[in-house]
């Protein structure tokens, strides 16, 4: 089955992206994120597709978004929270090499403090809407997932390193060094 090297899922503020971008560099290959193609395609916002649209109509174009980069990405690609949800994702991420990235609430909520722009999160309590959505989607990345990882714990670099280990990835090598 072709497609990307990995695939990373897990809840708002778990690092995919960040995790995913050090991921990507390290094997050398692209970095796709889910909701930039996303926005890339529909030439709007995620805030502004969820305003505009709705969230039924955002899920659909997040899971024809999914397919077309599980067909076309050959490197490292981050999904978004919800994008797991839709009903055809089972079939869609079955045999590949899903990575659950896990993330405690505490490490959530501080990293949560420092972004905006999270349409789910909008609200009086934002932490009571992750802690909702977290428990509600759980059972579903963990039956997606073919490994599962903390990221909470050490920078994006090393959780990547861990991914790199776990999925038994080849780091490319460099060029041979001429010896005097």
């Amino acid at each position: 089955m072709t497609g990307p090297l990995a695939i990373l899922i897990g809840p708002m503020a778990a690092g995919k992206t960040s995790v995913g971008r050090s991921l990507a560099s390290q094997l050398g290959v692209e970095f796709a994120d889910l909701d930039a193609l996303i926005v890339e395609t529909a030439g709007r916002s995620i805030p502004e597709l969820f305003t505009q649209e709705g969230e039924p109509a955002f899920r659909e174009l997040e899971a024809q978004s999914l397919a077309r980069a599980l067909a076309e990405h050959r490197g490292v690609l981050s999904l978004g929270g919800g994008a797991p949800m839709h009903p055809r994702a089972p079939a869609q991420l079955r045999g590949r090499p899903v990575v659950l990235l896990e993330v405690a609430e505490s490490v959530a909520e501080r990293r949560l403090a420092h972004g905006a722009g999270r349409p789910m999160l909008e609200g009086q309590d934002p932490m009571a809407r992750w802690r909702e959505l977290a428990q509600a989607r759980g059972p579903r990345y963990r039956a997606l997932a073919a490994h599962r990882i903390d990221s909470g714990h050490g920078s994006a670099h090393r959780v990547a390193r861990t991914i790199i280990r776990t999925l038994q990835l080849d780091l490319p090598t460099g060029p041979e060094k001429e010896t005097a």
